[in-house]
């Protein structure tokens, strides 16, 4: 299997080792667009790979800082405390890149950047690019995509 992310299309597809889509969603990608470097804030393009998968068996909505998950389910008031904040919920997918000098390595690392595809509140508008440079997805979406795909999935990211 292999995951294609298209920005302009704001689509996640699965793709089976054949190369016949079994799965597509709706995604929200970065709201600054696309770009490599640290501190941008953009979603990075070219080819990842799945580092690893973090939230297997966590409650939809479980609420992450720092990779972990926090122990609280988000909730819309929330919301109302942290409007700025960009919530990394429900699972975690944590992608790492694989061209050297354009994803990986020095001031372009997608995985020291902490690009994920991740899940985020149900009332957040996807086909809109709002994230922090992450993928967000619906919880439901993310939880069946975590599911299907394991670490080492090929990841390729366009404009």
């Amino acid at each position: 299997m292999n995951i294609l992310i298209k920005i302009k299309e704001q689509e996640l597809s699965l793709f089976d080792n054949d190369g016949d889509i079994i799965r597509q969603y709706p995604i929200a990608s970065a709201k600054n667009g696309t770009g490599q470097l640290v501190g941008s804030e953009c979603t990075p393009l070219g080819k990842h790979i799945i580092r690893a998968k973090i939230g297997e068996n966590c409650a939809e909505n479980t609420i992450f800082s720092g990779r972990r998950p926090t122990g609280e389910i988000y909730c819309e008031s929330y919301n109302v405390e942290f409007p700025d904040r960009d919530w990394i919920l429900t699972r975690i997918m944590w992608l790492s890149g694989t061209e050297v000098g354009k994803n990986r390595l020095g001031d372009v690392d997608t995985m020291r950047r902490y690009i994920y595809i991740h899940g985020c509140p149900d009332n957040d508008e996807m086909g809109v690019p709002s994230s922090h440079g992450c993928i967000k997805m619906r919880n439901d979406d993310i939880i069946e995509l975590f599911e299907l795909v394991k670490p080492g999935t090929e990841v390729l990211i366009e404009s």
